[in-house]
């Protein structure tokens, strides 16, 4: 029997994985059938400081099917009215955490097999549309001005964009999510 863990070792042996802590060869915890086959699609907010922004995430990712929001810096969070005015709700139906420092939520969710791809329009971007997700998945979108930190573009699998026909760079932070979200969740 084989059994492929989060870290990709196959062992060929049915282990107690319990009495080791994890994969006596790698270190690295079970991965059922099911959790392989699941597209685990996690959002990440660098900064988005707009109250109503966040109530927007937290409407739009419920649309999606998102399963966690990482609220992260500077980052309005529940319960706020300006963000239940604009969530209708679905800030009390998806899983969410705050953390203060983005970078550890990424590098805790890379050590998980979580493919990173930050929403931000950059020289090396590549358009959504062209682009293939792999999950599980965790998108990061960026403060209302700044966009995503360049820390994180660093830290990032993959960068898309969405292209822009007008003379402004950018739309507003859910709105492009909304966008992408769609597209990653065909």
């Amino acid at each position: 029997m084989t059994i492929k863990t989060k870290k990709g070792c196959q062992t060929r042996q049915p282990f107690n994985f319990d009495l080791f802590g994890g994969c006596p060869r790698c270190g690295g915890s079970p991965q059922t059938q099911d959790t392989m086959n699941q597209k685990l699609f996690y959002v990440i907010c660098d900064n988005i400081r707009s109250l109503e922004n966040i109530g927007s995430v937290f409407r739009t990712a419920d649309a999606l099917g998102v399963d966690k929001i990482f609220l992260c810096g500077i980052c309005g969070k529940p319960p706020r009215d300006k963000i239940s005015k604009t969530a209708l709700g679905a800030e009390k139906n998806i899983p969410w955490e705050y953390h203060s420092q983005i970078w550890r939520v990424i590098d805790k969710l890379k050590k998980e097999g979580v493919f990173i791809v930050a929403l931000e329009q950059t020289k090396n971007s590549v358009a959504y549309n062209k682009f293939k997700p792999k999950f599980p998945m965790a998108l990061v979108i960026g403060n209302e001005v700044k966009g995503v930190s360049l820390s994180v573009l660093k830290k990032s699998d993959k960068i898309i964009h969405l292209p822009m026909a007008g003379k402004k760079e950018s739309l507003n932070v859910v709105v492009a999510f909304g966008v992408a979200g769609y597209k990653i969740r065909e």
